[in-house]
C-alpha cells in the first residue's frame, strides 16, 4: 500500500544527509496520505545509507502499524500529534542540524532579521517552552509533539505561517504540504539559523527586522496575493 509515497519518504529522508542536516541516523522524515491519513515513516535507528523503500513503516493515525517489518522512529508520536492537529500537513521533518540545535539548546528563538528569513518564516521562529519532569517521564515524544503544537497556537500562528519551531534542549521540527516540502523548510531553517548567528555576533544588540519588510516578503511568496515565481 501507498508505494508511491514509500518512495517519496524514503527519497526525501536520503537528501537530510545530502543536505547536511544530519549526521549517523540523528533524524526522520514521515509523509501523511490525504486520502487515508496513514503516515510513512523512516525505520528507527537505520543508517541511512542501507535504507531501502522496503524498510519504511506505515502507521494509522493512532501510531498502529500496518505495514513494515521494522520499529518506526522513535521520533513517530511527534509527528502523529502534529498530523492530528494540523491536517493540512502532508510532511515533517525532526533533525539535529546544527546551527538550529544551537538554538534550540540556548532556548531562545530565531528572529526574523533579513528578507532570506522572511521569505519563509512569519516573523521570530519560536522556541517551544521546557518539558516538565511529569511530561519527560510520561509519554515524552507525544508531549513533544504538544509542546510544538502549544508554541504555534500560543503565538496566534499557523503551522503555514510558521513552518518550522525549534523544541527547547532538544533541537528543530519542520514542516510542508509534502515530504519534500518539509525537508526544503529545514534546509531553509538551517540556514536562517546561521545567518542569525553570525549576524548577531557582529551586532548583539539588532532589533528585528521592519514589520512592514517582514510582511512585504512573506505574502509576495504566501498567500492569495502571492506573485512570487511561475505559479
Amino acid at each position: 500500500m501507498l508505494e508511491a509515497l514509500k518512495k517519496q519518504v524514503l527519497a526525501a529522508n536520503l537528501e537530510l544527509p545530502r543536505l547536511g542536516l544530519v549526521d549517523f541516523t540523528w533524524g526522520n522524515v514521515s509523509g501523511r496520505d490525504a486520502a487515508s491519513g496513514a503516515i510513512v515513516i523512516k525505520p528507527s535507528g537505520v543508517p541511512y545509507e542501507r535504507m531501502t523503500e522496503m524498510d519504511m513503516v506505515v502507521l494509522d493515525a493512532n501510531g498502529a502499524v500496518l505495514e513494515g517489518k521494522l520499529k518506526p522512529s522513535s521520533d513517530a508520536p511527534t509527528h502523529l500529534e502534529l498530523y492530528r492537529a494540523f491536517p493540512e500537513l502532508g510532511g515533517i521533518v525532526h533533525t539535529h542540524s546544527s546551527w538550529a540545535t544551537v538554538w534550540a539548546q540556548a532556548c531562545r528563538g530565531i528572529p526574523a532579521l533579513g528578507t532570506t528569513h522572511a521569505d519563509y518564516f512569519f516573523g521570530e521562529i519560536p522556541c517551544t517552552q521546557g518539558l516538565t519532569a511529569q511530561q519527560i517521564a510520561g509519554q515524552y515524544e507525544a508531549q513533544t509533539g504538544v509542546a510544538i503544537i502549544d508554541c504555534l497556537r500560543e503565538r496566534g500562528i499557523t503551522p503555514t505561517q510558521m513552518p518550522a519551531v525549534l523544541v527547547a534542549n532538544h533541537g528543530p521540527f519542520a514542516w510542508g504540504a509534502d515530504a519534500d516540502a518539509a525537508v526544503h523548510n529545514a534546509a531553509v531553517l538551517e540556514v536562517v539559523a546561521r545567518m542569525a548567528l553570525l549576524t548577531l555576533q557582529m551586532d548583539s544588540g539588532l532589533p528585528a527586522m521592519p514589520q512592514q519588510l517582514l510582511e512585504k516578503h512573506f505574502f509576495r511568496k504566501h498567500g492569495p496575493g502571492a506573485y512570487y515565481g511561475q505559479g
